[in-house]
């Protein structure tokens, strides 16, 4: 029964971590697609508390834009996600630091001018008071 026991309470220790850092995958997968979706409807007042103020954007054009800048090209049209499909995203985080790598399917508008890309993307989110803030963006054309 002595065994049992200690079996059972070595069990429930080492399934602890795997759990916690499953749930941190599983909220920063969502925060991801939540800030997709807000780009979409072009919903700053939702997408503003998911970047972090120090921000860096880099479009697979080359374009860089920090925080106020993505939010106003996105305000002002500059530039229109009309959808952004993730088709695959591998979350790996390390204490209050992530970073995802995936691919996302994005049709919209640049200055007027409509298109229709697949991207490959590399992201880092760190944990500002609480809350998986988006710190760097980085993204290239898929042929």
């Amino acid at each position: 029964m002595k065994y049992l026991i200690l079996t059972l309470a070595f069990s429930v220790l080492a399934v602890s971590p795997i759990l916690a850092q499953s749930k941190k995958t599983e909220k920063l997968r969502q925060t991801e697609l939540q800030r997709f979706e807000a780009m979409t409807t072009r919903d700053t007042a939702r997408l503003s508390p998911l970047l972090s103020d120090g921000l860096t954007y880099t479009h697979s054009n080359g374009l860089t834009e920090n925080k106020a800048e993505h939010l106003h090209n996105i305000a002002g049209g500059k530039i229109v996600y009309q959808s952004m499909e993730s088709e695959a995203m591998n979350v790996r985080v390390h204490g209050r630091s992530a970073v995802i790598t995936g691919v996302v399917h994005v049709k919209g508008l640049y200055q007027g001018k409509e298109f229709d890309i697949r991207l490959s993307y590399t992201n880092a989110y760190f944990k500002e008071k609480g809350k998986w803030k988006l710190v760097a963006w980085q993204s290239g054309r898929i042929n």
